[in-house]
């Protein structure tokens, strides 16, 4: 049984990474696949082959996911592209590490644009889309350190604590129009950028881990599948920990 079939998904922020992953796992399901990035480059052609190879239609689509404008011209080409929008992801991010006195406020900014507005700025653009058909599964992937915060990352923890509060106000504004707003907030994941740490660092994290090992982007992304999926038809508001048990 196809989870997602006849559904259309947006994930951003998606030609590489957690993101990625959640649009191959979303395919798997039966899903129509719209996925943004900055630029649709090599990487992202190869994303676009492996969505399509699911047997499902994907559109890739160059967009600056911090942007008001590109945001909300990308959604109308994936409604004119697909005829509607059933699951958007918030997957968009990145990161300018610091300690609090030695950040900029470009770096505060920086952060704070591409993870938090973005994440409006989508909403913005599909809820229209979802409130005509009266449902819709909006996914913020935040991060734990968005509920636990983490010294040196001040920038983007309050972006992803941003992401829990818009969810749920957003679950709370378009509940009444069966439009669902969840959160996925991913601990310790190991993907290109973690094993760039080094094997002594991960050790450490490691051990900060009840179930003793990082978690993999296909970890998150079946969580998401969930959330998009008709299984979780009474399932709003809620911020789901993917990270072994190291938040409790």
């Amino acid at each position: 049984m196809e989870l997602l079939k006849g559904k259309v998904a947006l994930v951003t922020g998606a030609a590489r990474g957690i993101g990625k992953q959640i649009a191959l796992k979303f395919a798997e399901e039966g899903a129509d696949i719209a996925f943004t990035d900055l630029a649709i480059d090599e990487t992202g052609e190869q994303t676009k082959k492996e969505l399509e190879a699911f047997g499902v239609r994907v559109l890739a689509l160059a967009s600056n996911a911090a942007d008001f404008e590109q945001t909300h011209h990308a959604v109308e080409q994936v409604v004119e592209h697909f005829g509607r929008i059933d699951v958007l992801v918030n997957n968009a991010g990145i990161t300018k590490d610091g300690l609090m006195l030695r950040m900029s406020e470009l770096q505060w900014d920086a952060v704070l644009t591409v993870n938090l507005k973005s994440a409006f700025n989508f909403i913005h653009a599909v809820s229209p889309v979802m409130l005509r058909q009266r449902g819709g599964s909006i996914i913020n992937i935040s991060s734990i350190v968005g509920v636990h915060g983490n010294a040196g990352q001040c920038n983007y923890s309050a972006s992803k604590a941003g992401m829990i509060g818009l969810a749920k106000s957003i679950a709370q504004e378009l509940g009444p129009k069966g439009v669902r707003a969840n959160v996925v907030a991913p601990g310790f994941i190991l993907t290109d950028m973690t094993e760039k740490l080094g094997p002594e660092v991960l050790k450490q994290w490691e051990a900060k881990i009840p179930m003793r090992r990082g978690g993999t982007p296909a970890e998150v992304a079946k969580v998401c599948t969930f959330l998009a999926s008709d299984l979780a038809s009474y399932v709003s508001g809620q911020v789901i920990l993917v990270d072994g048990g190291m938040g409790m």
